[in-house]
This record gives structure tokens, sequence and C-alpha cells, in this order.
């Protein structure tokens, strides 16, 4: 699979995303520097988030219609407020894909209903998310498959079944190249919730490459889901947590962002091979293994005893196993100490 020219798949390095969301606090000047804190990560992506307040919601005020009071973040909140607070113009997204390209960085986004896609596409967009609630959305899935762009779609709450149905809508309607990210949709989430162990199962599943959708503080989720095959990773960017972004909370700052694209490329060159094997790395290590070595001067005739044969460090002597076999047995020629024992000395 290949976004943006680079191939993303388990046989390279894992595909960092950093998603910008509502971190921007609604000033563009905000989001262009978020833009130049994920070039400078290394991250390989930036991913916006494209919707209008009116296209995800009705400005209603029902209890329906407002978080559960307990949130930690978003708690009472009417969902138009949020929407509205925490969207992305779509004035700033040609700006935006501008900047990131110039710096180059891929960009792509999450669309939320056909209108956004239609703008993403005049944009020239590489490839789509699918967001976890939009999993059951099957019209917006074939709407964004009939692109033929790489399709990443996150299963946060989704059942096995409804990540089936959002897999047939996408191939049936003609997407190729499919991800799957494994994703506690709770913000924050807790990294007991992460699950990690279910990213193999779904490759297993669906036949597709994984990934992780990561809303866990810090970044050990992320690197130890690379282990378990996860060659996306995608994590929430703020410039500043403290300063109280709509999803700062649990983001990334961009020093920690830069740590996730080292950290996670360690964990996959940490993977290797599954032969057993020593690596030539080892070679001067396997110099220094125990061995027998005559440790005082003798003279053929002698006896080999505890005294006079030990194992020691360096290798080049019999094993040190051998010591059984070889005490009570005579040298057959004179021997300096610092001699390795063969089976030629006695």
């Amino acid at each position: 699979m290949i976004i943006d020219g680079r191939p993303v798949g388990v046989e390279v390095a894992p595909y960092v995303i950093a998603e910008m969301s509502g971190n921007h606090d609604g000033e563009l000047a905000t989001a262009m520097k978020i833009v130049d804190a994920v070039a400078a990560s290394g991250a390989h992506a930036l991913k916006l988030q494209t919707y209008r307040a009116d296209t995800i919601t009705i400005d209603a005020d029902g209890p329906e219609f407002r978080v559960s009071r307990g949130h930690d973040l978003w708690g009472g909140e009417r969902l138009y407020d949020l929407y509205e607070r925490a969207h992305t113009p779509w004035e700033w997204h040609g700006p935006i894909f501008e900047r990131a390209r110039s710096m180059g960085l891929t960009v792509f986004s999450s669309p939320f209903d056909p209108t956004a896609v239609d703008l993403l596409e005049s944009l020239g967009a590489p490839a789509y998310k699918i967001a976890s609630s939009e999993i059951v959305d099957l019209p917006l899935i074939r709407r964004v498959a009939r692109t033929g762009k790489p399709l990443i779609i996150s299963t946060g709450m989704a059942s096995l079944g409804e990540m089936d149905a959002a897999v047939q809508a996408a191939r049936g309607a003609g997407c190729g190249h499919l991800v799957l990210l494994g994703c506690t949709a709770a913000y924050p989430a807790a990294v007991s919730d992460s699950n990690l162990r279910r990213l193999p199962a779904l490759a297993e599943a669906f036949g597709v490459p994984v990934g992780l959708s990561d809303h866990t503080p810090g970044i050990g989720a992320a690197v130890a889901a690379v282990a378990l095959g996860a060659c996306v990773i995608e994590k929430h960017v703020t410039l500043d947590r403290a300063g109280g972004g709509v999803d700062a909370a649990f983001s990334l700052e961009p020093d920690e962002l830069s740590a996730l694209v080292v950290e996670s490329d360690r964990a996959w060159q940490a993977l290797g091979s599954a032969v057993v094997r020593p690596v030539s790395a080892e070679s001067e290590g396997m110099r220094f293994r125990r061995s027998l070595y005559v440790v005082a001067d003798v003279r053929a005739g002698d006896v080999v005893s505890e005294s006079n044969v030990r194992s020691i460090r360096p290798a080049g002597g019999l094993p040190p196993d051998a010591i059984t076999t070889v005490a009570g047995r005579t040298f057959r020629r004179d021997a300096v100490r610092g001699t390795p024992l063969t089976w030629d000395l006695i």
C-alpha cells in the first residue's frame, strides 16, 4: 500500500499520523504552527477533520444532543457548540494543505459527509480516514471508496459485524487499499482499555494491514502496538496541553510526537527476524564465552585437575561441560598457562 509515495505496511517502519483536530483553537495562525511542528517532528502525515457543525449535527438542545455531564472533557456541552468550536473552517483547508505540502508533509483528512469528500477531492487529498463514529455510515464509506484512494478506518466502539459491514462496503465500492485501526473511542482513553492483542486478530480476520488510533496519555501504548503488527499510528497533537485545546488533554506535544516517531521506528527495527541464531554483531562477544583453559604450566604426564584446568573466558578451548570427561587424563605434552585445552593435548 502506498500513501502519497510512501509505502505503508509491516515491511517498513510505522506510518505516523498527527491529528490536528480542534487543537487550533479557532486560530488559523495556531493551525499553521501545528503544521510546522508536525513537519519538524518527523511524522509522516498531518490529518484534519473536515465537517461543519451543521453537517455533523443540528442546532438542538435536547439531552440527546448534549455530552453526558460526567464526561472528563466536554461534560454537559451541546454537540452543536462543541463541533462549532472544534471544526476546521473549510476555507482553511487550502492554506493548510499548501503549507504542509511545502514542508514535505503528507496531508489528508477525515470527511464526515459527502460535501467534505468533494472539498478534499478538490484539494487532491491522497488518502482518507473514516472516524470511529462514522464506521456505521456505510454510504459515506462507499463515497470515499469510490475515489480510489487508500482508506483508513478506525474501529472504536464497533462490533465485528459492524467492522465487517464497513470493510465490505469499502471493498464493494472499489477500495483496494484498506487499513483498519484498533481504537478505544474514549477521550482520554485508559491504557488498560487499549486491548492491543486484538490487532493481530483484526489483521487475520479481514486480511488487511492494521494500526492504532490512540487516545491514551503518552506514547507507551502506541509503541507497544508496533510489536503486535501496527503499521500505522495515529495520535492527536497540540502545541501545548496546558493551553486547554478541545482535545489537548489526550494530545501529544511536539517533542512527544518526535519521540513517538523515533521510538516506534526503534520498536519496528527491534522486531527483526524469527530465525533463532547468533547475529553478526555478537561475533566479538562469542570470542569471550567460557571454555576450558590450562591455568598453570604443565608437563607431559601431568594429570588434568582443577588446579591446572578451569572453565574461564575466552573461548577457544573445549566446552566447559567437557571437564568431567577430561579430569584425570594426562597431558601428552608440555603446555604453558593460558593455553586453550584441546583434545590433542590430552
